[in-house]
């Protein structure tokens, strides 16, 4: 499946996801800041709530379990070699790489994801307190941040925290190498011009406006060096290019990513959460313009939807826990809220917990569809206009994402293509 993704809202055609499993629970509360989360998930309650998310995506478009494709990848020697090779450039780790290599397949990939046990065979490694000499991979089911579909390229992702690191360096290896995923890489991590140690990219910053427009959000994952990284990029297209890019506050874990703020639903409607967006605030909204292989114009704008009004998008912003009371914005976006993902034109998914959100929604011509009916098959998403499919997400919501984190888009319709 060639990648191809030149909108937020096309009619999706192919997506990765990651079920959540054992690597989930092998936390504690006292390693589970370390992991990037604030609580502690109940699995089986993560399993149920997600079963019912991608259960719906298999009713509407191709999925692909990261999983699945890690362990038909690692059947090539040159893909095993190429990724542990990558995982285990320290010293420390060659005796991790030794045993990696004698691994069957299944239990290869297994340990990969879930944490690859540390081997107690001296002072050092008793005293350590550690289980593990890989971690295991808590936030993998977060598909969407180590690999960005962008047109016809796969950018990987070059995330903020070293405990991720292993989740874009398994994205790469299955873009590069297996048979179905084989696409157009770009890669950060191996960046010449700009200072690599800076540049952090991940996919919950990308928006995909359109062909010719990103948004991309810098704060606590994103840096300016990554911006500067995809500037670079974009230079060597002779087409015209617009990045808008949104500050977003450092101080609260809600506010990670641009799309926990901001997320396109429809031709004309975006999900916004009012407080970062449209209020008066010292985070600022840049306009950059790439023209014939140079930047010819960067300034300041006053919010987003200004900036892209000026580019021909009209759109009318849905509130985030709607628009009457601060408190209920601030408790629905803290749920990702704002985080909702576009499986067609005005078809989206989201967390039927933010009640408020889902409410404006409907006020603004979005009919709501339970997941369970649309499963079952009661009620078809195709026989509406717009619709908002809203899954169980009260555990879900608990590990710090929504629908679009969850989900890395390979392939969209493009827009108008029926």
């Amino acid at each position: 499946m060639k990648v191809l993704v030149n909108s937020e809202i096309g009619k999706l055609e192919g997506v990765i996801v990651h079920t959540p499993g054992k690597e989930v629970e092998n936390m504690t509360p006292q390693n589970a800041e370390r992991a990037l989360y604030s609580d502690i998930l109940n699995l089986s309650v993560a399993q149920q709530e997600y079963s019912q998310f991608i259960s719906v995506l298999k009713r509407v478009t191709k999925t692909f379990e990261v999983t699945d494709l890690l362990r038909e990848v690692l059947s090539d020697s040159s893909a095993r070699s190429h990724l542990l090779n990558n995982i285990c450039i320290d010293k420390e780790f060659v005796h991790v790489k030794n045993k990696l290599q004698k691994l069957p397949v299944k239990e290869l990939t297994r340990q990969l994801i879930e944490g690859v046990p540390l081997n107690i065979d001296n002072l050092t490694s008793f005293l350590s307190g550690e289980r593990y000499a890989l971690q295991p991979l808590h936030n993998l089911f977060f598909t969407r941040d180590s690999s960005i579909s962008i047109l016809q390229k796969v950018l990987i992702g070059k995330l903020a925290n070293r405990v991720r690191e292993r989740e874009a360096k398994i994205m790469e290896t299955i873009f590069k190498f297996h048979p179905e995923m084989k696409n157009n890489i770009l890669d950060p991590h191996k960046a010449k011009s700009i200072d690599n140690n800076k540049i952090t990219i991940e996919g919950g910053d990308i928006i995909i406006a359109g062909e010719d427009v990103l948004l991309i959000g810098i704060g606590m994952r994103t840096t300016t060096q990554g911006v500067d990284f995809i500037i670079e990029h974009l230079k060597k297209k002779k087409k015209t290019k617009h990045i808008i890019v949104q500050e977003l506050p450092h101080n609260m874990e809600s506010f990670i990513h641009l799309d926990m703020v901001f997320t396109l639903l429809d031709f004309d409607k975006c999900m916004i959460y009012k407080p970062v967006i449209i209020d008066k605030h010292s985070l600022r909204t840049v306009h950059i313009k790439i023209d014939a292989g140079k930047v010819t114009s960067i300034k300041e704008e006053r919010n987003i939807l200004e900036a892209l009004n000026k580019l021909g998008f009209d759109l009318k912003p849905v509130y985030c826990g709607g628009n009457t009371d601060e408190w209920i914005q601030e408790r629905e976006q803290w749920h990702s809220g704002a985080n909702f993902f576009a499986f067609a034109p005005g078809k989206i998914l989201g967390y039927g917990r933010n009640v408020y959100t889902i409410d404006e929604l409907n006020k603004n011509g979005f009919e709501i569809l339970e997941a369970d009916e649309v499963i079952n098959g009661n009620l078809k998403p195709e026989d509406y206009k717009n619709c908002v499919v809203t899954i169980e997400g009260d555990e879900l919501a608990r590990g710090g994402g929504g629908c679009r984190c969850m989900t890395m888009p390979i392939r969209r319709k493009p827009l108008g293509a029926k």
